[in-house]
Formats: structure tokens, C-alpha cells, sequence
């Protein structure tokens, strides 16, 4: 027991079962027929070397890395938990750089690093209700970095009609091979540098109701349920309020 524990806290196994996944996400994304909507909005920013904030929820984190034109480097945020750096080890497998840390829960320096990467003209992503939710609602800290580059934020989400969501905090969406997916993409938000503390609550709202509008567009597409958000009642008992 205490061997077959030892293997699994492995480095060597915990970069095989990265591989694998990797492996595994190549192959659902080429076995499924794909739509993209409204996929001339990136295009835009990117034929112009434009920078912004692309942003999901953690929930469909899996096959994101085919929503993004890899000719534009992009890094993504991922938390210094476990599970946040086997998928920083699997982004490897794609190209995808990563920034380690939070953009809310302490994480200043990896504030900073966005913030300079964004006004280097490199692109950030990030999962605004991660790394542990509440599921599907947005903090502020995406709006701190967007804020202080002075750059926009594009939602975008995914669903595929075979497929199974996960009991985990997020409602994980595991994609399977042989179905049909969409990629949705929003309109850009942006803040405006100066903003106080109203102007950061409605951009938040808005980034949180606009992810939660392409999220349920995608699901309605490929005739999946939508998976709620947390319920506000829930979020706010659980931050004492």
C-alpha cells in the first residue's frame, strides 16, 4: 500500500498520467465535429497584436487550449495546489506557459507578473472562480489585473453533446470522442483604469453574467443541461455574509 502511494506521489508517474491527458484531449477534440461563434472577436485582437484577458470557468478548463490560436503565446494562471500543477504540466503538452499563483487569495506577485506580461503584449488566461469557486462566479481579482493592464476581458466557453459532468466543486466537464462541440465566444469587457469600487462590482457582474451567458449558449447548442452557478445565498454564507 504504502509502495503504490509512494508511485502515485511520483514525479516520473505524475508526468506519464499528464502525458496521458494530454494524449486524451487530442483525441476527444479531433473525434468531435466543431462550430466556433462569434470567433471573428479574438481574431480581431490577434491579427492586430492586441493583448486581453481571455477567461472560463474552471469547469470547462479541458479542451480550452483548442479555443486559442497557439501562433499567440498565452500563459495561463494556475494555482500552486495539486491539482493546479498536473494541469500546468499537461498545458506543457500544448505550448500553454503558466503563471503560479492567485490573481485573489494573496497572490500579488503573480498580480504583478500578468500585469507585465499583458503590457509586454503577451496574452493571460484566467479562471475566475478558481482554484475552489464558488462554482461559476466571478471574483475581483480578474478585474485588478484588467484594471491595472488596461486591457480588455473576452469570456469563452465549450460544451460537447457526449460527455459527463464530474461531482467535484466545479461540475467538471469530462468531453468525450465521437459527438458534437462549440466554442462561444463574448464580447470584450473592459475597465477603465480609474475605476472605484461600484464600476469594479458591475464589471465583475458583468464578466460573471457573461460567462455564465456563452457557458449556457454552448449548452443549448450541443443539447446539454446547463450546470447552475453556486447559488448566491450559498456564496454569501460562505463568505460570512
Amino acid at each position: 500500500m504504502k509502495l503504490s502511494k509512494r508511485i502515485l506521489k511520483s514525479d516520473g508517474f505524475r508526468a506519464f498520467a499528464c502525458w496521458i491527458a494530454a494524449w486524451l484531449i487530442r483525441l476527444v477534440h479531433a473525434t468531435n465535429r466543431w462550430q466556433v461563434v462569434r470567433g471573428d472577436i479574438p481574431r480581431q485582437f490577434w491579427r492586430d497584436n492586441k493583448p486581453f484577458i481571455v477567461c472560463f470557468w474552471h469547469g470547462r478548463i479541458m479542451l480550452m487550449r483548442y479555443c486559442w490560436d497557439m501562433a499567440h503565446p498565452i500563459y495561463m494562471l494556475i494555482s500552486e495546489h495539486q491539482d493546479g500543477q498536473l494541469i500546468a504540466r499537461t498545458n506543457t503538452h500544448f505550448g500553454i506557459k503558466t503563471v503560479v499563483g492567485s490573481s485573489s487569495r494573496g497572490g500579488a506577485k503573480a498580480v504583478r507578473e500578468m500585469v507585465r506580461l499583458l503590457n509586454s503584449g503577451q496574452y493571460v488566461g484566467i479562471t475566475p472562480d478558481g482554484p475552489r469557486g464558488p462554482r461559476m462566479r466571478a471574483g475581483e481579482g480578474l478585474i485588478t489585473v484588467a484594471r491595472l493592464a488596461g486591457v480588455p476581458i473576452i469570456p469563452v466557453s465549450y460544451s460537447t453533446s457526449r460527455g459527463k459532468h464530474l461531482g467535484s466543486w466545479d461540475r467538471f466537464l469530462v468531453a468525450q470522442p465521437f459527438g458534437r462541440g462549440v466554442i462561444v465566444w463574448g464580447q470584450p469587457v473592459e475597465i477603465a483604469r480609474d475605476a472605484d469600487e461600484t464600476a469594479i462590482e458591475e464589471a465583475r457582474t458583468q464578466i460573471e453574467d457573461s460567462l455564465n451567458t456563452v457557458t449556457r449558449e454552448a449548452d443549448d447548442l450541443v443539447g446539454r443541461a446547463f450546470v447552475e452557478p453556486e447559488p448566491l445565498v450559498d456564496v454569501q454564507q460562505a463568505g460570512g455574509g
